[in-house]
Parts: structure tokens; C-alpha cells; sequence
């Protein structure tokens, strides 16, 4: 991936400040040093808004066609209890049903049966869908006719519908027949098919391009600028990319220390801001990301631990942040990325990642404010806030694991919010193990299929001279909760 030079982030407007000292953090499991003093500053300077439905989820068009990779029956459906109490005990607000099956295997976005039943899945677990349609060596009527019927009888549960996946990236440009080798042919075949949708459909709305990548994104922002019927500009992004070196995978904790470094912050995520949110802000476009992960395909013991966890939820504030407008994790069954998986048994069972949208989702709705870190030993932590209607919500997640890993004690300034009693949710691993696959909770409880979420504030007390004081364990994290009257 492309490194860009110092100018370019002296010119973002970050409002998280990071103050983190030079060198690695050594890996492996082993006893925790003295916690370090962090203090946490928030100004009253709200920013972008975050949507209250930011949290998704994604899953391939074929995943709705019934018994399909263990599925018994439908996976979305009515009836599927376990389903829907993960989605709702994990805070999951829109589901996008797309992927690249969408175009390999086009009669499963038109199957009335398996469109019924994700729609009545939506509506029992009070979600929205992003519905995708084909487009490579696609019938453009069809599309027409499958989005009248979803319109029809499920308008109230969609979001808008997309057409076609990642169009820049193959089977698109090596598709033996039809293939989509140019922005300008793949504009002039989405165009296309958008007129005849909208015929149909005259209110239907779309996000688009779906692109993986860097390119495209941009350009289609320029061209639909003005056109009225984009809700969204999306696209594809896995920071981590494909988890090899010089093409040896990478081991659990090669991976955990990846995803939890802090390079991720100052190289990665802005270079994907850079080519996403901030290329198509100057055409009055918010961006989401309909498909993300740490790793493509991801890494036992890592994407699938409480590391994936932290990771998720520090890159969904630093690009609520920035303005993108929400992240669907996607689930391509049942890789370990997936934020839901089939269990041994055929259960549905929920990752540690899931407790990270849950805790996101219990902020969202409100403004980013921005926040500074006076960080003198350099601990590897970082914090963000969002003021809603009732609450300051300041989320700090202490990264640091391994041997020497530092606890944290950290010193909370928000003058000017809040004079009351702060409580707190802290999000823990057994043992504060970046590598746990299991045992995760968020405010003493964890997100199961079967009964609802729990989890609880705990009180910090009221403020002492303009300060709140909250302890963090490596490996953990904690929203502080203030109320604003």
C-alpha cells in the first residue's frame, strides 16, 4: 500500500489528537508494568454527525437462498430466533445483501421467496437492508422488476438498493462476455439500468459504486452529482488487505500486533479517508463503507479475537469521525472475520467483534467532539467523544498487550459539558487477552443468541475539580458516560 508524505496529515483535521512515543510494543502474553498516567481533554467544538443506524453488517447475495454453506432453511427469516437476537444484542442497525455473488449468481437477488424472507427478517429485528441487484451480464428489466416487487411491499424496511459489486475489480474486467473493463463503460451500463429502475420505480434510490480498490469512487461521485437518486457513496476497504508477507500468512500475533499497531492510524486509515470520504465530500456526498474487515478472508486467533474487537472499535470512531457515515462488517460465511459464524452444531453464535458494534451503537446518534491526549510515556491508547442529546460519551481503548503491556490510568477533562455522576462500560477479554476468542463481555455481559444483552453501567462518581478518573486494563476498553444536564 502507498505511503503518503507528511504534508498530507498535517492537513487533515483530526479530532483525535494521538500522542504516542516511538517504538514497538512487544508481543506475547506476560506480566503488566505499573499503569501509566494518561489525561483525556475534550472541547465543546462539535463535528460531523454520526447516524444513529452507523452499525451494519454484510453478507453475500447467495447467503439468502435457502440451505446454503449449513444453513437449514432460510438464514434470514422470521423464524430464525438465534439470528435475530444476535443482530439486536449486537446493535446491528443495516443489513447489506450483496457481495460478489450478486452478480455470479443473479437468480438469488430475484428470488421472490428469499427476498420475502429477508425482508421479514428485517422487520423482526427492526433493521434496514441495502438491497443489491446485478449488473455484469445482467437484464436490466429484471432488475426492474425485482426492485418493483421489494418496493412494493418492503419500502418501509430499505434503505436503497445498489447496483452490481466492486465493478473495477474482476470477474468484471476478465469476464469472458460482457466484461466492464472502463470507468466509462461501467458508468454507462449502471446509468443504464438505474433508468430503467427508476421507471419502474420512480422513487428508488441507490448508493453506489461498491468499489474495491482506489479507483472509481471518486468519479462516480463527480457524475452523479446533482442527479438526485444517490442516498450514499459506498465502498470496499480491508486495511490489513490480504494477510501475507513475501507470501507466507501471517501468524495470530503477527496479525494482532498489526491490527492493534499504531501505523495503523498514521498509514492506513488516512490513506483510505484520502480515497474515499474526503474525494467525495466536494461533490455533497457522505461516504460508508459496505464492506470491511481487518484482513481479506482474515486469521484464527486474531480476526476472531478480542483483538478484532478493539481494532473494530477504534476504525469505526476514527472514520465517524472523518464523516463516513457507517460500516457494514462483512460476513462472508463463515470466515473468521465473519462478526457472526455457525457454530459446531449449526448454531449461530457471535465473535468478539460483535461487542464492539454494540459498543459503538450505544453512542451513535450524536456529534464528534474533538479530543486531545496528553500521553508522556507513550502508551498505546486512544480516545474519542460524541455528544448526543443527553450524554457526553468519551471512548478510550488502551491497545496495549503483550509482555510489558501497560495498564492505564486515565484523567477525563470536559469542562463546560457536565457537572453530574459519570458510569462506565468497559469492554473486556479474560485475563485482558488480546488473543481471547471467547469470554468477551461489555458491561459484564456477553452478546448470546439467546436471551437479551445485559450489560450495565458502572458508577465513577461525580467530578473532582473538573476531572472524572477511570483505571483501563491493557487490552480493554471503556466509554465514559457524563450527562449533559
Amino acid at each position: 500500500m502507498k505511503k503518503l508524505s507528511p504534508d498530507f496529515f498535517a492537513r487533515l483535521a483530526l479530532p483525535v489528537l494521538i500522542l504516542i512515543a516511538s517504538g514497538a510494543v512487544a508481543s506475547g502474553q506476560g506480566a503488566h508494568s505499573a499503569p501509566s498516567v494518561v489525561e483525556v481533554n475534550v472541547s465543546d467544538a462539535p463535528g460531523f454527525r454520526v447516524p444513529a443506524d452507523f452499525t451494519g453488517i454484510s453478507f453475500e447475495a447467495d447467503a439468502a437462498l435457502p440451505n446454503h454453506r449449513g444453513v437449514k432453511g432460510y438464514l434470514f427469516s422470521s423464524a430464525n430466533r438465534q439470528l435475530i437476537r444476535l443482530f439486536v444484542n449486537s446493535g446491528i442497525r443495516i443489513l447489506r445483501v450483496g457481495g460478489g455473488t450478486v452478480d455470479i449468481y443473479p437468480e438469488a437477488a430475484h428470488d421472490r421467496a428469499a427476498i420475502d424472507s429477508v425482508f421479514s427478517f428485517a422487520r423482526a429485528a427492526g433493521i434496514k437492508v441495502i438491497y443489491s441487484l446485478p449488473l455484469l451480464n445482467a437484464n436490466d428489466t429484471a432488475d426492474a422488476l425485482t426492485a418493483k416487487y421489494i418496493w412494493t411491499h418492503y419500502r418501509d424496511y430499505l434503505v436503497c438498493f445498489s447496483i452490481g459489486n466492486e465493478p473495477n475489480c474482476p470477474p468484471y474486467k476478465e469476464a469472458p462476455v460482457g466484461a466492464i473493463k472502463t470507468y466509462r463503460q461501467y458508468i454507462a451500463a449502471w446509468k443504464t439500468f438505474a433508468a430503467t429502475i427508476l421507471k419502474a420505480v420512480p422513487g428508488a434510490r441507490f448508493a453506489g459504486p461498491d468499489s474495491g480498490g482506489w479507483d472509481w469512487t471518486e468519479e462516480f461521485a463527480r457524475d452523479e452529482k446533482g442527479s438526485g437518486r444517490i442516498t450514499m457513496i459506498t465502498h470496499h476497504q480491508y486495511p490489513g488487505g490480504r494477510p501475507v508477507v513475501h507470501n507466507v500468512p501471517l501468524t495470530a500475533q503477527q496479525a494482532i500486533d498489526s491490527m492493534l499497531s499504531p501505523k495503523w492510524l498514521t498509514g492506513e486509515y488516512p490513506y483510505i479517508y484520502a480515497h474515499t470520504g474526503e474525494k467525495v465530500a466536494p461533490y455533497g456526498f457522505s461516504c460508508r463503507m459496505t464492506e470491511a474487515n481487518d484482513y481479506l478472508g482474515g486469521i484464527a486467533g486474531a480476526s476472531n479475537a478480542m483483538s478484532s474487537a478493539l481494532w473494530a472499535l477504534d476504525y469505526m470512531h476514527w472514520q465517524a469521525a472523518r464523516g463516513l457515515i457507517g460500516i457494514n462488517f462483512h460476513n462472508n460465511q463463515w470466515l473468521k472475520t465473519c462478526t457472526i459464524y455457525q457454530g459446531p452444531s449449526g448454531e449461530l453464535l457471535a465473535n468478539p467483534k460483535a461487542h464492539a458494534i454494540r459498543a459503538f451503537d450505544l453512542v451513535s446518534g450524536g456529534r464528534t467532539e474533538p479530543v486531545t491526549i496528553s500521553n508522556p510515556t507513550g502508551v498505546n491508547l486512544t480516545a474519542y467523544a460524541i455528544k448526543g442529546n443527553r450524554y457526553l460519551y468519551i471512548t478510550i481503548i488502551n491497545k496495549e498487550h503483550g509482555a510489558g503491556a501497560r495498564n492505564v490510568y486515565a484523567t477525563i477533562s470536559a469542562k463546560g459539558f457536565t457537572g453530574g455522576k459519570a458510569s462506565a462500560m468497559f469492554l473486556t477479554a479474560p485475563g485482558n487477552d488480546a488473543g481471547a476468542t471467547s469470554g468477551i463481555t461489555l458491561g459484564g455481559d456477553s452478546i448470546t443468541n439467546n436471551r437479551p444483552w445485559k450489560g450495565q453501567w458502572t458508577s465513577l462518581g461525580t467530578e473532582r475539580n473538573g476531572r472524572y478518573n477511570v483505571n483501563l486494563a491493557v487490552s480493554s476498553a471503556v466509554i465514559v458516560r457524563l450527562p449533559l444536564y
